[in-house]
């Protein structure tokens, strides 16, 4: 009987476990080239860099947020299979996802925008960027000019994306973020400025885009020489610019991944407050770029 009993009791206790459901499928979350992109996606803990400005992405992605007393400001969205661990990177930090306002786009590669969809979704936010990263946002394929169409992966699509001009502010709260136009990497390319402070300590902080001058087989930049005519002139922008804080899209191109590791290690002076960052910056990708073009007339390329 007491055999009898312990079935009756566990069936019981069976009926009254509710199944496991299978998560429901999310479009906008499905992983883009998951293999490749785990190299970009280790985590990383997320961390005020100064003032208003942190970081919330990942070893091989800069995230960038901008809190102001009006919601924040997202700059990148990385990947979908990330954007759960930036929603999770800014509540760590205090704050809510759901108060994004605004979603800046540096370029309309999987690596950098294809999680924003999710995130704009997810918060309402309002994406921005140029009018020919918009193209590709909205219809989640790359741009047939893109210098590497033939590499990019296909993304979720941006619903809805409003698009800036060189030199358009837009302001949030007390904080006004202005676009600055730095075609070559992408023809669209677009960096973004804004004031951050401590105290009476103010310094301009930049969100460069990409400078790399890189390629897909078969794509030369000598075929193109509006394009090299335009990035000449996106590096020397990014050089003039008052500069007090860099951050790059990827981590490693500005000693962004050294700097951090010093912050996060108690650093007495602040890594990243560097007012020859983007000096250095431009002068390291126009020195790539030259010796991308002497490859491509030697056929090396």
């Amino acid at each position: 009987m007491k055999g009898i009993a312990g079935v009756i009791v566990a069936t019981a206790l069976l009926a009254n476990v509710a199944p496991t459901r299978p998560q429901a499928d999310d479009p906008l979350l499905r992983p883009v080239e998951p293999d490749y992109a785990a190299r970009w996606l280790k985590p990383q803990t997320p961390r005020r860099i100064f003032g208003n400005t942190y970081l919330v992405g990942f070893t091989g992605l800069n995230v960038g947020l901008i809190r102001t007393d009006a919601g924040l400001i997202l700059i990148d969205g990385a990947l979908p299979q990330g954007a759960r661990a930036i929603q999770a990177n800014i509540r760590a930090l205090g704050m809510d996802p759901k108060d994004i306002r605004y979603i800046l786009s540096t370029e309309p590669h999987y690596d950098h925008a294809s999680g924003i969809a999710a995130l704009a979704r997810d918060s309402g936010a309002t994406v921005i960027a140029s009018g020919w990263a918009a193209k590709s946002l909205t219809s989640g394929r790359p741009n047939p000019d893109d210098p590497q169409a033939a590499w990019l992966a296909s993304f979720p699509p941006v619903t809805k994306v409003r698009t800036v001009r060189d030199g358009e502010r837009i302001r949030l709260g007390e904080v006004t973020v202005t676009a600055h136009a730095t075609p070559g990497h992408t023809p669209g390319s677009m960096s973004w400025s804004w004031p951050t402070c401590e105290g009476r300590h103010c310094v301009t902080a930049i969100f460069a885009s990409s400078l790399n001058p890189i390629a897909a087989d078969g794509w030369r930049f000598l075929d193109h020489p509006a394009q090299v005519a335009a990035f000449r002139r996106s590096i020397a922008a990014m050089r003039a610019m008052p500069c007090g804080l860099l951050l790059s899209a990827h981590p490693d191109q500005s000693g962004g991944d050294e700097k951090i590791a010093r912050l996060a290690a108690g650093a007495k002076v602040n890594p990243f407050l560097d007012p020859g960052a983007c000096r250095a910056y431009a002068d390291g990708f126009r020195q790539d770029l030259d010796r991308r073009l002497a490859k491509e007339q030697s056929g090396k390329a």
